[in-house]
Formats: structure tokens, sequence, C-alpha cells
């Protein structure tokens, strides 16, 4: 099976990323695959045993069907530290986001006797959703870290073939984690995208990285 995206998934990754999984030498596409890819045969095929570590081939493709997507890939990042580095880029944003509504008189609620404005917490809220999604969709297509993750030691990469994520790729990937930060439950729903990986098996993904068909690995 060919390690390139599948159509429509937004731009191509450079042949030059160094984050890009490469087919073992003499067997051009092994360890390459998704689990999001209908497995080969037509009709009828059957889902591959699990027996591999993270539930492919653990025989490098052998008998027909795809071959681990994350062979070649570096080990899952832990979910403890990804909780982490998300705090870090929270916290950092906030920072921002605090001014930004200072600035502008957009407090979260102004309280005058028994009136609250909730219009002015709307307003911090969508402001703070707007600079998450542009922060994370930037760091990310750029690199596949954002700073928390940067420092942290680790990494967004491709399921299928361990490449950066394309912009398009970044911005679904985001807006999946930040829209509802604007409208309701913002902290709650934060919690629970992200906090799945802590149950996913085997790909340990948030409902974030489902969306995008992302995984998170570890640099160091």
């Amino acid at each position: 099976m060919s390690s390139e995206p599948p159509p429509g998934s937004g731009q191509q990754p450079p042949e030059d990323d160094p984050f890009r999984k490469q087919p073992p030498s003499g067997e051009p596409g092994a360890g390459a695959g998704s689990p999001y890819d209908a497995p080969p045969g037509g009709q009828g095929g059957q889902p591959p045993p699990y027996g591999g570590p993270y539930g492919g081939d653990p025989y490098g493709g052998g008998g027909g069907f795809p071959a681990d997507p994350l062979a070649g890939m570096p080990p899952l990042a832990d979910s403890g530290k990804r909780t982490l580095a998300r705090i870090i880029d929270m916290v950092m944003v906030a920072v921002v986001v605090w001014l930004l509504t200072w600035a502008f008189r957009v407090s979260e609620l102004d309280m005058n006797a028994d009136d609250v404005d909730y219009g002015k917490s709307f307003g911090q809220s969508l402001i703070a959703a707007l600079l998450y999604i542009g922060y994370d969709t930037f760091m990310i297509a750029k690199s596949g870290q954002t700073l928390g993750k940067k420092w942290l030691g680790m990494r967004v990469a491709n399921l299928d073939n361990g490449a950066t994520p394309s912009t398009q790729t970044a911005l679904v990937r985001s807006l999946v984690l930040w829209i509802p930060f604007a409208f309701c439950c913002a902290c709650v729903w934060t919690a629970i995208c992200g906090g799945w990986s802590f149950f996913d098996r085997p790909y340990k993904q948030g409902l974030h990285d489902k969306a995008a068909k992302t995984v998170v690995v570890s640099t160091r």
C-alpha cells in the first residue's frame, strides 16, 4: 500500500520532511498503512489479526493485510505529558487573551447589581477560541509542535505516514478541539477531547486526533 496520504487529505507532505516515515529498504510501501483504509481484497475481506503491539499485522503486512501504521515511527507520547503540554499552551494563549480583552475592555463578566452582561463573556471566549485555533494550526502545520509539545519532547504526526500534518489537517484538528470553547462547556469539552487519549487504544488519540487522523509521538 502506498505511503502517500489519500486524495483530498490536504497538501502532500514534502519528500524532505525529516519526520516522514520511510518504508524498509527493498520493500516499497512496507510499514505503511492506516486504520482508516479499507483492507485489500475487495468485498469479503476480513480485518487483520490483532497480534501486533498496536493491532496491525505483526509480520509487516504479510497475509495481504495493511501493516501496523506505527511501524517505523517513534513511540506514542505519554498522555500525562500531552496534558501538561496543553496546559502550558493554554496558559500562554490565555495571557494574550487577557491582554486583548483588557485593551478592548471586553471583560469576562460585567456585574451591575443584578445585571450580568453575558455578551462580554461570549466575546472573550470567542477571542480565546480564535487565538487557540490560529496558534494550534500554525504551529502544528509548521513543525508538528506547539511550544508546550516542543518543550516536553513530542509532536503531532499523520497516522498513515508519520509526516508533519498539512495546514488543512492541522486546521481540522484545531477546530474540533477549540470551536466549542467559544460557545459552551469550554473546559469540559477540552478535558473530554484531549483526555480521550488516556483511554483510547491502540493509538492514544484524542477526539481531535481521530477527526484529523493524527497521533502524538515522542521526540525523545
